[in-house]
Formats: C-alpha cells, sequence, structure tokens
C-alpha cells in the first residue's frame, strides 16, 4: 500500500466482491477494518474467513441511512465507498436503489470522512464512459452514455457520485480521490451476477453452452481482482485525487474469452450467440498512463494465471 500504513478503515459494500478483497487485504497490513453491507448485492460467505480475525467488525446496514454511518463508533482515517450493486443483473433488479447509494449513500459517507478529517475514495467505473467514441478511454473523455436508458441507473448514479465528492471537496476541502475501475474479476464472483467470466466459468463447468451476447465482436478488458485492489489502494495512499482509471491493457473479444475458459476447464461446452443487451458497450479498454505515472501502477497478473485461479475457485464452490 506504498508504504502507508491506516489505523482504521471503513469500506461500505465490504462484503462485496471487491470490497470483500480490499478488507482482506487491509487486515494483512495491519489496519482495523469495518465493513458495512446491507447485504443486498455482497453476501456473509465473502467475509465469513474475516470474522474470525482480529481487528474487523461487520455491520448489517444500509449506506444511504445517515445514522448507520454517523453512529459507528471511533474514528476512520480511511473511507472506502464501495456500496453500490455493480452487475447489469442487480442493478437492473434494483434500479432506485442504485441511483439512492450513488447520491444519498455517497454524501453520507462523505460527510463521515470529513467529520473524522479522513482520506475518502469512491469507488467509480468504467461505465462512466458509457459506449465511448474515443478508444482506449482516456480520463479526460466525458463519455457517450445514454441518461434514459436500461444502464442508466449504473451510468448516472456513479457520474453524479463524481460530481459530489469533487464538489465536496471543493466547498469542505475533504481529502477525496476517485478511481475508475475497469472490468475486474476472479474469486468471489456470484455465478448469476450476470457478468461474462462468471457465466462463462458457471456454464463451461456444467457442461452447458457458453452464451455469447450477439457476434462476441465486442471487447473488455479485464482485470485480475488482485492487481485491482493494488491499484485501489495505491491510490488511496497517494495525495491524487483523480479520477484514476485502474484495468487491464489487454482487449479481448467475448467470442475469444469464451473459447479461453472452454479451454482452460476442459469443458465440452459449445458457444451459443444470444441476443445482445441494449447500450451494450461496443469496446472497452482503459488508457492507464496516468496510473503508471502518477501512482507507479501497472497489472501483473496475465490472463492464464488469473482465470486459472479464479477457475479453481468456482470449480471448488460448486463441489463444497
Amino acid at each position: 500500500m506504498s508504504g502507508r500504513i491506516w489505523r482504521r478503515a471503513l469500506v461500505t459494500g465490504g462484503a462485496g466482491f471487491v470490497g470483500s478483497h480490499l478488507c482482506a487485504r487491509l487486515l494483512e497490513a495491519g489496519t482495523a477494518v469495518v465493513c458495512l453491507d446491507n447485504l443486498s448485492t455482497g453476501t456473509h460467505a465473502n467475509i465469513a474467513d474475516l470474522e474470525r480475525r482480529r481487528g474487523f467488525r461487520f455491520v448489517r446496514a444500509d449506506a444511504t441511512d445517515p445514522d448507520a454511518l454517523r453512529h459507528l463508533s471511533g474514528r476512520f482515517d480511511l473511507v472506502l465507498h464501495f456500496a453500490c450493486p455493480a452487475s447489469p443483473a442487480d442493478y437492473l433488479r434494483l434500479p432506485l436503489e442504485t441511483l439512492d447509494v450513488g447520491s444519498t449513500g455517497t454524501r453520507n459517507a462523505l460527510e463521515r470522512a470529513h467529520a473524522d478529517g479522513a482520506r475518502f475514495l469512491l469507488a467509480s467505473t468504467s461505465e462512466v464512459y458509457g459506449d465511448p467514441l474515443e478508444h482506449p478511454q482516456r480520463e479526460t473523455y466525458w463519455g457517450n452514455v445514454n441518461p434514459v436508458g436500461p444502464r442508466s441507473v449504473y451510468d448516472e448514479s456513479k457520474r453524479f457520485a463524481e460530481a459530489l465528492v469533487t464538489a465536496h471537496r471543493g466547498v469542505h476541502g475533504t481529502d477525496t480521490a476517485i478511481v475508475r475501475i475497469f472490468n475486474t474479476y476472479g474469486p468471489r464472483m456470484r455465478t448469476g451476477d450476470g457478468r461474462a467470466v462468471p457465466t462463462f466459468i458457471a456454464q463451461a463447468l456444467d457442461g452447458a453452452p457458453l452464451t455469447v451476447a450477439g457476434d462476441g465482436s465486442q471487447t473488455r478488458s479485464l482485470c485480475y481482482v488482485d492487481d485491482t485492489v493494488d491499484g485501489i489502494l495505491a491510490l488511496a495512499a497517494s495525495g491524487e485525487t483523480g479520477p484514476v482509471n485502474i484495468g487491464g491493457d489487454d482487449e479481448i473479444t467475448m467470442l475469444e474469452l469464451a473459447r479461453r475458459i472452454v479451454e482452460l476447464t476442459g469443458s465440452t461446452s459449445r458457444i451459443r450467440f444470444v441476443d445482445r443487451p441494449v447500450d451494450d458497450p461496443g469496446r472497452r479498454r482503459p488508457d492507464t498512463r496516468l496510473a503508471r505515472e502518477r501512482l507507479g501502477w501497472s497489472p501483473r497478473v496475465d490472463w492464464t494465471e488469473g482465470l486459472r485461479h479464479t477457475i479453481g475457485w468456482f470449480a471448488r464452490a460448486v463441489a463444497a
């Protein structure tokens, strides 16, 4: 974590996929962690091992409830705001809740960070770029977002949250940073969350057809969760305000991703093409020069290693 040791951190959405990995990494570094999550999309299984470790506390509460954050005892020197449905299946199921946590939830987390004099970091997303007309996407790109499309509840929630963080810093001097996280994969993803990697792995392990949207030519640049966490914590430990892109450099089509997963699992599954979702981005790859130059960060885990770790975790979870 760039040599900086946090005494006590609050992680909203800490029982989620990326949030739980952040909690674990902070604990390993000697930071006491309070994980606040309403378990609407996160799972208790993600943090069950952490609850047996000294310095960890789980609070089941909603970040949109101001009293939930205000009444947490003690002082934090780091607040990581990761509470938000992040997969299409979740934010399409919870559209109003997604908008609420991006607005009210972000405001509540900012107020707690400001009151404690803590460093605040917002988990934003590559979705703020929408279906980008610029490739790769730089942090200076304003995006191409449909504000009334089915994905807008997530896209606009995060865009508003970024504006709110920026305003809070300008008005109150709150120590803030914004990370724009690109597609991340790894252990603890849910098989039913609608994202490509867990969906393809679950289908391959089950011997079912891998459902590739459209003709599979749309691209993503995936980043293994350990690398994503490295980038998040490097930004938190820096003096940078962001936004800063954190994501993988290797662009891959969804058809090629499906084929690689079939190969790595040794599955006999075939490919089945399905309708492509509305406003599904055609190309997605971050320009990560800012993270490299300002944070000294770059992804280290290659495709084969990351996918093998992830497939192994899913295989063990299915067998358990």
